[in-house]
């Protein structure tokens, strides 16, 4: 590609990155240049499934990035990791594969995303969807990134999926399609055994294109403008400093940390915190860093009674005896995220779609792998969905290579602890229902004397962990939204030829984990940027539970 200028510049090969870097070259009338400061994702702890705590904690794929101490969690701060890798946090994440509930995307349109209604996002879900099977209204076999269900060979998932029907709760076939609300298999974004991440699904197809350019290893430390118009980015490579220059937008897929970050390095952001770093201010823009939500967990845990849990295979002969497999056949243990089955349910009446999400894995185990229970154990992930509590992402200097500074303000709301408390009452009724007898141990946590309002806070306090789940730090909204950064074409608000498109400009945080929302934004806005017209906006019907308002259950 020897003219240095392109059509478009995208800052970050994420998850939503690498959808664009696809869709905005794939009829090769336009040159993009696609910038990543991490390097390959060919590593096999990144590619197995089962490997996914290793890559998440280790600095040569996540940021390491982390909250300022939490005031709400005593003090404590909270790993926030980030990929940096190709495929950004699809290459180190959970691949849980969770569209959202259709109403959060209703909300998203009363909040000022005009043009993002269930119907209008519908279509994109099925553009990037590979699935095998399920109701063709809602899924589609023909897009390039392919999601399955587990096996559920382990005994515990079919205890898990019992125990929820004879507590009162529904069974759904497809939560990512017409009724999110209940109990069934849980999705995840896994092919032919390995991880599919949309570095694999969406930019090595791309690769070979020559009107795309990847460079790796390329830290963007702002972006150039003239006027109001951004006309590319200054990026350091090995050392030496470098102008990529874009004709019609720079896009910035940073995700829900860099993307603010490096806004306000350029000058984007709230005129005081600007001035008292000493960056020129090129466009007092409020909103830039603020609204930053993000789900919280807990791992409710009890012991087995019988040896039919994974703990069998945390020993390292079993675990390399797996890596092997995986190695030779692309099957097995090591195929699979261990996320087989799920739930979404009302915390109470009167709420009127799901608002906690439970991932069930049979294994007593921190997520980030740090932590093992000492023996049989099995665990529901739960966790509200809908927290009040907002935060902020913050510069720490105006150096590119320091880390900003990070504050959820999680539980800051009291609306926040009543779920929290709900959370705990309702998972331990589930786990105590007849399907579980025959494996029903001691409860490992919260613990059996965690039955009051203070024990559960202060539980909670303790032990509540991130789901991993940022964003929202650059909301869309309506141009005449004061705390709006981008508008509903993904156009940062006040300027010209600048793009914000990833999780940071969300409205709102969605019903599930992110990284199947993400995509659909991407592909979204892949139409937007190449000034096509949307796609037809769906009629598809979606549930919402009759009785919602008398009625938990």
């Amino acid at each position: 590609m020897p003219d240095p200028d392109f059509d478009h510049v995208i800052v970050g090969a994420g998850s939503a990155g690498c959808v664009l870097a696809n869709r905005l070259t794939e009829d090769g009338t336009r040159r993009v240049l696609l910038l990543e400061f991490g390097g390959s994702d060919r590593s096999v702890l990144i590619q197995m499934p089962s490997a996914l705590s290793i890559p998440m904690n280790m600095p040569k794929y996540n940021w390491g990035f982390e909250t300022e101490p939490e005031p709400a969690l005593g003090g404590r701060r909270l790993h926030t990791p980030r990929g940096k890798v190709l495929g950004g946090s699809s290459s180190i994440n959970g691949m849980v594969w969770v569209r959202g509930n259709p109403l959060d995307f209703e909300e998203w349109e009363t909040l000022g995303a005009a043009g993002w209604g269930f119907a209008d996002v519908l279509p994109y879900f099925r553009r990037a969807d590979a699935h095998a099977d399920g109701d063709t209204q809602y899924r589609d076999t023909a897009g390039p990134l392919h999601n399955q269900y587990g096996t559920l060979k382990n005994p515990l998932h079919a205890a898990w999926l019992a125990a929820s029907r004879q507590a009162g709760y529904p069974a759904t076939d497809d939560y990512n399609a017409f009724q999110q609300e209940g109990f069934g298999r849980m999705g995840m974004s896994v092919h032919n055994g390995r991880r599919w991440s949309t570095a694999n699904a969406y930019l090595k197809p791309a690769l070979p294109r020559k009107n795309l350019k990847v460079v790796t290893h390329a830290r963007v430390t702002g972006i150039v403008f003239e006027g109001r118009r951004a006309v590319g980015v200054r990026y350091v490579r090995h050392g030496a400093e470098h102008v990529a220059r874009a004709s019609r937008d720079v896009i910035l897929s940073g995700g829900p940390i860099a993307s603010p970050q490096l806004l306000k390095l350029s000058g984007i952001g709230p005129a005081a915190e600007l001035q008292s770093f000493g960056i020129p201010v090129v466009h007092d823009l409020r909103g830039v860093g603020k609204n930053l939500q993000d789900h919280l967990e807990f791992y409710f845990q009890i012991e087995s009674k019988e040896p039919v849990t994974l703990y069998s295979a945390m020993n390292p002969v079993s675990k390399g005896l797996i890596g092997a497999r995986w190695l030779l056949t692309k099957d097995g243990l090591g195929a699979t995220n261990h996320f087989e089955s799920c739930g979404f349910i009302r915390s109470r009446a009167g709420i009127k779609y799901p608002d906690i999400q439970y991932h069930f894995l049979p294994l007593a185990v921190t997520y980030d792998g740090s932590s093992l229970a000492e023996g049989h154990g099995f665990q529901a992930h739960v966790g509200p969905m809908r927290s009040k509590s907002r935060g902020w992402v913050r510069l720490a200097s105006p150096d590119p290579a320091d880390k900003p500074r990070i504050l959820f303000n999680y539980m800051s709301h009291p609306d926040d602890w009543a779920e929290m408390r709900a959370c705990v009452r309702l998972t331990r009724e589930i786990f105590a229902q007849p399907a579980f007898d025959r494996f029903r141990g001691r409860e490992l946590q919260p613990g059996a004397d965690v039955t009051t309002d203070d024990r559960i806070d202060d539980f909670v306090r303790r032990k509540v962990e991130s789901a991993y789940h940022p964003s929202c730090s650059c909301k869309m909204g309506a141009p005449d939204d004061p705390m709006a950064v981008v508008d509903p074409q993904c156009r940062v608000i006040g300027l010209e030829g600048l793009r914000v498109i990833d999780s940071s400009i969300m409205p709102r945080l969605t019903t599930g984990n992110l990284n199947a929302p993400t995509i659909m934004l991407a592909e979204k806005a892949a139409d937007m940027v190449l000034g096509r017209p949307p796609l037809p906006a769906s009629n598809a019907p979606y549930y919402v539970a009759p009785d919602w308002e008398v009625s938990q259950r």
